[in-house]
């Protein structure tokens, strides 16, 4: 399995335009092979001393975290999919200065588990 994982900055004012936006997404990736795609609202997060989900995205007081996760069979089915998924025109046509979020604070890698349970 391979795990690409997100945090993204969302204006409480926009939720509803990035929900849209993410359903678009994850039929998208998971029509190209993604096994899975979860969006998940912040819901027990405290701004921490040092670290936190907050801080990782400087998270304004009118703004609120989002913590996402797309799996596949391994790093090279994440690779294929993701070629697959930029090409795309439902979302290439996303204008990323126009989206619900602050995609220049949006963290987010890939992962490869070493322990599922």
């Amino acid at each position: 399995m391979y795990v690409d994982g997100f945090v993204v900055p969302v204006p409480r004012c926009s939720l509803k335009a990035y929900k849209k936006l993410a359903r678009l997404a994850g039929r998208v990736w998971k029509e190209h092979g993604a096994l899975s795609y979860v969006e998940a609202i912040a819901d027990d997060v405290e701004v921490g001393k040092v670290t936190s989900f907050p801080r990782s995205v400087k998270l304004k007081e009118d703004e609120i975290a989002i913590f996402s996760w797309i799996t596949y069979r391994n790093r090279r089915s994440r690779d294929s999919v993701l070629k697959k998924v930029m090409a795309d025109p439902r979302l290439s046509r996303t204008d990323m200065k126009n989206a619900p979020f602050d995609a220049k604070r949006m963290i987010y890698g890939g992962f490869r588990p070493f322990l599922e349970l």
